[in-house]
């Protein structure tokens, strides 16, 4: 995977994102001529997959000083324990004090997106997943779920840049649109083969005008050997996407010559429904995930300072000192 190019918002790194008991705290510590190297430690109640890391990475390289500072965590897309210390920073307080909200978020949701994924892509049982959560977020995160489903376990994502952040190629099929616009599925399917570079795979979306089954087949006549796979979304006021389905379509396009054309199916997929479909041996090949990944509960990470100037400390019902766990690595 590629290092991600994450950017770090200006409004981030002038503090308008904290608390404003963090900003508060600072204007204090500023005019008392207070700073004290800490220990801050970041954890979380929930086990999951922890995420979030390269991206605090890249806004600890903007804010702590180039000496005096460290950072240890755990990997980017590692199993983390309820409670674990995933993320230890050593640093003069007030380089660090006013972003303990901003690590917190970008860890919390982006654990939360990646453990959410990670849950469908066990289901699948080695079936490929992919997410398809853009279109459920706000823009400013889009590509930031991207990246934390891969992370989770997703083998790609439908934007370029979640995509470029995680290092792998984006992926789409023809659009409802598209068929709607040209009045039909075959022709619109034409005219993306004619106008989308080769390496694009050719997918078609089968449940716009006719019977998945037929219209499957009606695009496999058009482009032969050239179409790679069909995509079932079939929306619940139609009955959704079943397995009954799925299996009428694989046979159908087997017994017509071409079995070399993948079905993706989404709309509404859980764990749960993947499992379903993975214990019925439905013949699936590649599951789209968006709100089930995209809607998912952040991980509440927080910070404890453990350390001030090499005392430890902690608040009433807490060990003070530092949390020993031999599986941080350091980053900075």
């Amino acid at each position: 995977m590629a290092n991600p190019d994450f950017e770090i918002r200006r409004h981030i790194l002038v503090g308008d994102t904290a608390d404003i008991f963090l900003q508060r705290a600072m204007t204090i510590l500023r005019n008392e001529n207070i700073n004290p190297v800490v220990v801050l430690e970041f954890s979380s109640p929930q086990k999951g997959i922890f995420c979030g890391i390269s991206e605090v990475k890249s806004l600890l390289g903007k804010i702590l000083p180039e000496t005096g500072s460290e950072a240890w965590a755990l990997e980017e897309g590692e199993d983390v324990g309820a409670n674990e210390v995933a993320l230890r920073i050593t640093a003069p307080y007030g380089s660090l004090g006013l972003y303990e909200t901003a690590i917190s978020g970008i860890l919390s949701s982006n654990t939360g997106w990646a453990s959410a994924a990670r849950d469908c892509v066990n289901a699948a049982d080695g079936i490929p997943v992919v997410t398809l959560s853009a279109s459920r977020v706000h823009p400013d995160v889009s590509a930031t779920v991207d990246y934390a489903s891969i992370m989770g376990g997703c083998v790609s994502c439908s934007t370029t840049q979640g995509a470029r952040l995680a290092g792998v190629t984006p992926s789409g099929n023809m659009s409802h649109g598209l068929a709607l616009l040209m009045s039909d599925t075959v022709t619109a399917m034409k005219a993306f083969d004619k106008h989308m570079p080769h390496e694009v795979p050719r997918v078609a979306i089968v449940d716009t005008f006719k019977d998945e089954a037929e219209e499957s087949l009606n695009v496999a006549r058009a482009l032969k050997e050239k179409l790679r796979g069909v995509r079932l979304d079939t929306p619940k006021e139609r009955g959704g996407v079943t397995i009954g389905l799925v299996k009428e379509i694989r046979s159908r396009l087997d017994q017509a010559g071409f079995d070399h054309v993948e079905i993706m199916v989404s709309g509404g997929f859980t764990p749960d429904k993947i499992g379903e479909f993975v214990e019925a041996n439905a013949p699936v090949n590649v599951f789209g995930v968006g709100s089930f990944i995209a809607n998912s509960s952040p991980h509440q990470y927080s910070a404890n300072i453990c350390e001030i100037d090499g005392r430890a400390v902690g608040k009433r019902g807490r060990i003070p000192g530092v949390t020993v766990n031999s599986r941080l690595i350091r980053i900075m």
